[in-house]
């Protein structure tokens, strides 16, 4: 876990907020809740620095006395985010008051605060930033850049083995054996190959159960467009003429 530090040389206070520079004002002792709320806000984005003790027009005004001691600060943040989200701490003296600069890594996992909140960060119009929920959609398509989360591998609601074209798996086995593909997988069973391969997976009671990857290789058409109504790649093709 990350403690706090004093440099020698102070970071500089950037002159306005950004997507990755948070000010927040501690006259009045900001709550630990709206702290954790904009450091895990800032983790899901691209991470950044948080600035406690400065106002938004970024005049710093110090902490407020329940804040002078920061030892604990990088504790707390991580006791209150799941998974524990580890910050540095530095205290920085600027224009006769002491302020706490915050640097907070981009998390390859999403952060939630520990009341089960997901948030992220984004620009207004205006171009100041604002923290907003993490919707499901979003989460899900953050995990898949980071690699965490393969959207191809996930079962298919309402799919059934059925679903399946015998026709296409045999396509596939002669597409390996004409281009000289893994050998093994033609001494394979159907059951075998289709696991191997990800076009299975198993369900909550251990049945197996198409993935998205499986339908869209060697699925029926009616089943595709049933259950992969977006499936469909339409391509235009231009002639140019001299």
């Amino acid at each position: 876990m990350n403690a706090v530090r004093i440099e020698a040389s102070a970071p500089l206070l950037p002159k306005a907020e950004s997507l990755t520079i948070e000010f927040k004002s501690d006259r009045k002792r900001l709550s630990d809740d709206e702290l954790i709320e904009a450091l895990a806000c800032m983790a899901n984005s691209n991470g950044g620095e948080l600035w406690l003790g400065v106002e938004d027009d970024g005049t710093p005004t110090g902490l407020h006395a329940n804040h002078q001691d920061l030892a604990g600060l990088p504790g707390l943040v991580a006791s209150r985010t799941s998974p524990s989200l580890n910050v540095i701490v530095q205290s920085v003296d600027i224009a006769g008051v002491s302020v706490a600069h915050i640097t907070v890594p981009k998390s390859p996992s999403e952060i939630a605060t520990t009341s089960g909140k997901y948030l992220r960060r984004r620009l207004k119009q205006d171009g100041t930033p604002e923290c907003v929920a993490m919707l499901p959609h979003e989460r899900s398509s953050r995990a898949s850049r980071f690699g965490l989360h393969d959207v191809s591998a996930q079962a298919v609601s309402g799919a059934t083995l059925a679903d399946f074209d015998p026709l296409e798996r045999e396509r596939l086995r002669q597409t390996v054996q004409r281009y000289g593909g893994d050998r093994v997988l033609l001494e394979l069973d159907d059951e075998a190959l289709d696991g191997a391969l990800g076009f299975t997976t198993r369900n909550e009671v251990g049945e197996r159960v198409p993935t998205l990857a499986g339908l869209l290789l060697i699925g029926r058409e009616t089943a595709l467009r049933d259950l992969v109504p977006t499936h469909e790649l339409a391509c235009s093709a231009f002639r140019y003429l001299k």
